[in-house]
C-alpha cells in the first residue's frame, strides 16, 4: 500500500511541476509575399535566465526546436524553417557547443497556397527550455496563423 500511495504521489508532483512553469510564449503573424505566397512568422519571447534551442543540435544534446505544419493540401511549404543567427555556446548541462536564443527570436516558413487561400493555418511546435541548471520536460504547443 505504501508503494502505491507513493508512486501516486509522484506523480501529482512530477504532473503538477511541469504545469506550473513556461518560461517560452509563442505569438504568430502572417505577411503576404504575393498573391499566393505568404511568410509564417512565430515569435518566442523567452523569460531572462531561461533560453530555448535551435531547430539544429548535435547528437545526444537537448531535443531541438521542431516545426509541424499542418498543411490539408491547401499549401506548399517553401524550404525549411528559418530561423534567427542565436548565441552557440558550451552549454554547461549538455556538456557541448550547442545553439539557442535568449529573451526572443522568431522563425520563419514560407508558404505557397495551391488554390483558395484559407482563413488559418495550424502548425505545432515542439521545444525544449533550460536555464543553467535544469531543463524543463519538452513542451508541445499549438500555434495559430490567422490569414486577413
Amino acid at each position: 500500500m505504501k508503494k502505491i500511495v507513493s508512486i501516486l504521489l509522484l506523480f501529482y508532483v512530477i504532473g503538477s511541476n511541469a504545469q506550473i512553469y513556461n518560461p517560452v510564449k509563442w505569438t504568430t503573424s502572417v505577411v503576404k509575399i504575393s498573391e499566393s505566397e505568404y511568410e509564417l512568422i512565430a515569435k518566442a519571447s523567452i523569460e531572462k535566465g531561461w533560453h530555448l534551442y535551435s531547430q539544429t543540435v548535435p547528437e545526444e544534446g537537448p531535443l531541438p526546436t521542431k516545426f509541424s505544419f499542418d498543411g490539408k493540401g491547401e499549401y506548399l511549404k517553401k524550404g525549411n524553417t528559418k530561423e534567427e543567427e542565436g548565441h552557440v555556446v558550451s552549454d554547461p548541462i549538455y556538456g557541448m557547443k550547442i545553439k539557442y536564443f535568449e529573451n526572443k527570436t522568431i522563425f520563419k516558413q514560407r508558404i505557397k497556397i495551391k488554390d483558395k487561400v484559407p482563413k488559418q493555418i495550424n502548425a505545432n511546435v515542439e521545444f525544449m527550455a533550460c536555464d543553467d541548471s535544469k531543463c524543463l520536460p519538452p513542451k508541445q504547443v499549438e500555434l495559430i496563423f490567422k490569414i486577413k
